[in-house]
């Protein structure tokens, strides 16, 4: 059972119907401005009481309504209310698709607008407020529950008696306080960026709280993602120990795509987070559980939307995890080489890697984008704990984008070594020659307190 306005939809579905409905005739050309106001407010705060008694009181304003205007007000508003479906409800759809589950859209909405929006989303049913019909027109009256509160509740129970369904084995989302009745009749309840009050009372009973337009788990602040929050303040002029150089930008392509960069230092996600923060990009990093599960650092990288790898289990959930964020159109970074080579690995010209940034290209048919980085090894070297704070000589990065590449995905190892070469054409010229490194450097490559040989033997 899924809600639809602030919970497929960003805000409410009303201004874009009132506009349909405007273009088709069956209301006048100007908007009250009491409407706009409430619209506002509903995107906001959610439902209340007096405006949706406002909304109940309003049906009788529809008598007269022809039907097929109406009907043809649905068909023209599809395709902006199609393009305001948040990202990750498609996603949620065919996770419950795949499970054998029935999609059924629960709306307060007037049947004849919803229902053509619950076709276009392949909804199995729509249970909305029906409007009482005479002559092809509406006559101002409700026929049957209005869709809201207790009535949606008893709308849904009528429908599942209907179709042999056990509201106990069911999962309901929405947004709304007032949904609190049907989302307490089900097995699984969520709230779906929840209005105050939902939020309360999903914290008091331990209901899972997520949204829509963002992975599961992300944490947002003031209807926010943390991404997009500290996006002003990822500004290469206010990092103190480091200069940057960005180049290709304008080769980063809409939609979703796979980043892969060489690594170098721990420094690195910092620089690919000033180059997407700059496209104005949410980025989804895929890191090492070691990562995850540290007890603060892990914290933050699950609420920024990052992807945990266990390369150990062989498990597919962190490529599906990632799949997932490229269909809803995000960006997920991939260092192919997975760590930070050591020793004399560090230097070599030729990178070497892992195939999993190839196999998902061929899972998701998205392009890879190749960066090349320089430089962030004199930021963060592996051997120290906490980054280099030498602000009068700041080390140059060089943050370097590729053109975008379509790959074959035939063969996952080839796929591996376009991806390592492309990279590898964007570093300079010095990281294309073979040398034989000091002590010192090569002791930089090594984690703090390493006491083993420096070169292999």
């Amino acid at each position: 059972m899924f809600d639809l306005d602030r919970t497929l939809l960003d805000g409410a579905s009303w201004p874009v119907y009132h506009r349909a409905l405007r273009r088709q005739g069956v209301v006048g050309d100007s908007t009250p401005a009491a409407l706009g106001v409430l619209f506002g407010l509903f995107r906001g705060l959610g439902e209340t009481y007096l405006s949706m008694q406002a909304t109940r009181l309003a049906v009788s304003r529809t008598r007269g309504w022809r039907t097929d205007a109406v009907d043809a007000a649905a068909l023209d508003a599809l395709p902006e209310l199609l393009a305001e479906v948040h990202p990750y409800a498609l996603v949620l759809f065919e996770e419950h698709r795949s499970r054998g589950d029935l999609l059924v859209l629960a709306t307060t909405t007037p049947h004849r607008l919803a229902a053509p929006l619950a076709d276009a989303l392949g909804f199995d049913a729509c249970i909305a407020t029906r409007y009482g019909e005479l002559d092809g027109a509406f006559d101002g009256t409700i026929d049957g529950p209005f869709v809201w509160n207790r009535g949606k509740l008893d709308a849904v129970r009528a429908w599942a008696t209907s179709a042999g369904v056990s509201l106990r084995t069911s999962s309901a989302y929405s947004d709304s306080f007032f949904d609190a009745p049907l989302l307490d009749a089900v097995a699984t309840p969520t709230a779906v960026n929840p209005d105050p009050r939902l939020a309360v009372l999903a914290a008091l009973r331990g209901w899972p709280v997520r949204w829509l337009d963002k992975p599961p788990g992300v944490v947002k602040v003031f209807g926010r993602e943390l991404q997009e929050l500290a996006r002003p303040f990822l500004n290469p002029a206010l990092i103190p120990n480091a200069r940057f150089e960005f180049e290709g930008l304008d080769r980063l392509p809409e939609g979703g795509f796979i980043l892969c960069a060489n690594h170098r230092s721990y420094f690195d996600p910092t620089a690919i987070g000033l180059l997407l923060a700059r496209a104005g990009r949410t980025c989804r990093f895929l890191g090492k559980k070691e990562v995850f599960d540290a007890p603060v650092v892990g914290l933050v990288a699950r609420a920024l939307g990052g992807i945990r790898v266990d390369r150990g289990s062989g498990s597919d959930e962190p490529l599906a995890a990632a799949a997932q964020a490229l269909a809803a159109g995000d960006v997920v970074a991939i260092m192919p080489q997975g760590t930070i080579p050591r020793g004399t690995a560090f230097f070599e010209p030729v990178l070497h890697g892992r195939i999993g940034a190839a196999r998902l290209a061929a899972l998701t048919g998205v392009p890879v984008v190749p960066v090349g980085l320089w430089g962030t090894e004199r930021v963060w070297p592996r051997s120290s704990r906490l980054p280099q704070l030498d602000v009068l000589d700041r080390p140059l990065v060089r943050v370097v984008v590729g053109e975008a590449m379509q790959l074959a995905g035939r063969s996952a190892r080839r796929d591996t070594e376009r991806i390592l070469a492309a990279i590898t054409a964007l570093l300079p010229p010095e990281a294309h020659e073979r040398r034989d490194p000091t002590d010192e450097e090569l002791r930089a490559t090594f984690p703090p307190g390493y006491r083993g040989e420096l070169r292999p033997t």
